[in-house]
């Protein structure tokens, strides 16, 4: 088994648990990232051991830090909630049964400021590692270890060669390629990882192919998009 040390010994983090606060922290701030918008509002739906175990480990404090865009080893975790009401973001917490799922598991409903919403289901599955199982009703398995693309389109022939042509065009290499799909013909969502960070212009470059929908890049090495 190929394990990294840094697996073991866990990540540079406030605690006091690696599951519990570093991993919910990472989950929030990577799914904040995947909506790509203004966030007005998040509803943390809290499943299996996050939702019994969430005061005493800071959980909560966590996931709202991370919905903040702060990073895991921040020292404001703990006054996150604080600092989301000076920031403008609301959010509330509820309990949900997510059935199949890792006992740390979390479904966000982010509510933007224009009122479009974004569900996003999550675990944090050890070591401050994580997994994006769920992207606004699309089965997904993204560990968020390298940049990304989130992409939303028509399942039309073509259009992995089309959005393939755009990044090679742009020396952006393809680490791996994930397409999911409700139904034959119909609205697909496809994750890309990279090996490189993707600039906004190729964003606005694949946008302006026909027959996509929505792109959203997450740049896992900015940790930008904090509102505090």
């Amino acid at each position: 088994m190929d394990i990294s040390i840094f697996e073991v010994i866990g990540p540079v983090m406030v605690g006091p648990s690696s599951s519990h606060t570093a991993g919910a922290a990472r989950l929030a701030r990577i799914a904040r990232l995947i909506t790509g918008g203004s966030v007005a509002h998040v509803s943390f739906g809290l499943h299996g051991s996050f939702a019994k175990t969430c005061r005493g480990h800071g959980t909560d404090r966590a996931l709202v830090a991370g919905a903040l865009g702060l990073f895991e080893d921040d020292e404001r975790i703990a006054d996150s909630f604080s600092l989301a009401k000076s920031a403008g973001l609301n959010y509330d917490f509820y309990e949900a049964d997510l059935d199949g799922m890792h006992a740390n598991s979390v479904r966000f409903t982010f509510t933007e400021t224009d009122g479009e919403k974004h569900e996003i289901v999550g675990s944090s599955i050890g070591g401050g590692r994580i997994v994006i199982t769920r992207i606004d009703g699309f089965a997904t398995e993204f560990y968020a270890r390298s940049s990304a693309l989130i992409i939303s389109q028509h399942d039309k022939p073509g259009m992995v060669t089309s959005v393939s042509a755009v990044l090679s065009s742009n020396d952006i290499n393809i680490g791996t390629m994930k397409l999911s799909r409700r139904a034959k013909g119909g609205v697909a969502c496809c994750i890309i990882e990279t090996d490189d960070r993707i600039p906004g212009a190729v964003v606005d470059q694949l946008r302006r192919l026909p027959h996509i929908l929505s792109v959203r890049a997450v740049n896992l090495e900015e940790g930008n998009g904090s509102d505090v």
